[in-house]
């Protein structure tokens, strides 16, 4: 079960915003990630609970972000309630959808999983949610995903593979990449792996 420690920073004057204490693992239904946010000072800032089902999709997720909550699940593309830090409004959403994404890194994982890309694959286009801080606003995204480079290295516990995708957002034509190994992102815009005790877990 990995367990470790993400740095987020802004990706354009890489600004620190927070750091994400995680530990997840694949189970019986597929994946759960869960996390804790706090500032770079310690401060506790909310948290991330993720389930996938063995396809990828999201069985339930819920989010904190200060006194703000998300809940969803797909259903019938992604359901979600949002509810304000008052408790006494709450709204929904429902959009044809294939997944959740926002700022941690458990949605990349999500959407490499959701899509099982190989190096052979065309670039596929993914519409996603974005849950966008600090106030989880949804907003519907489309990207285009391609397995670019799938690498082993050698390790202590044995070969490690890093895959290499390139993301495109079809809105703007932006362009980055993302480094994933099992289960664990080693690096991709505004997110540094600082920390992690175990090898990621690899989906069967």
């Amino acid at each position: 079960m990995p367990r470790g420690r993400y740095s987020l920073h802004d990706p354009h004057d890489h600004t620190p915003l927070a750091e994400e204490h995680f530990q997840c693992a694949p189970g019986p239904t597929g994946w759960r990630y869960v996390a804790r946010r706090t500032t770079p000072t310690g401060e506790h800032t909310g948290s991330v609970d993720l389930t996938l089902d063995d396809l990828g999709r999201p069985l339930r997720l819920e989010l904190h972000a200060g006194s703000w909550q998300v809940r969803g699940a797909a259903l019938d593309g992604v359901t979600w309630v949002r509810t304000d830090p008052t408790g006494a409004h709450a709204t929904e959403g429902t959009v044809r959808a294939h997944a959740f994404t926002g700022t941690s890194p458990a949605f990349l994982v999500a959407t490499a999983r959701l899509l099982r890309l190989t190096p052979s694959s065309a670039a596929t286009r993914v519409r996603l949610v974005a849950l966008t801080d600090p106030v989880l606003a949804p907003r519907t995204v489309d990207q285009s995903w391609a397995l670019v480079d799938s690498e082993a290295h050698a390790t202590d516990n044995g070969p490690l593979t890093v895959d290499t995708y390139q993301v495109s957002a079809l809105d703007t034509g932006e362009q980055h990449s993302v480094h994933i190994a099992g289960d664990v992102v080693l690096s991709a815009p505004g997110i540094e792996l600082e920390d992690l005790e175990s090898p990621p877990s690899t989906f069967a």
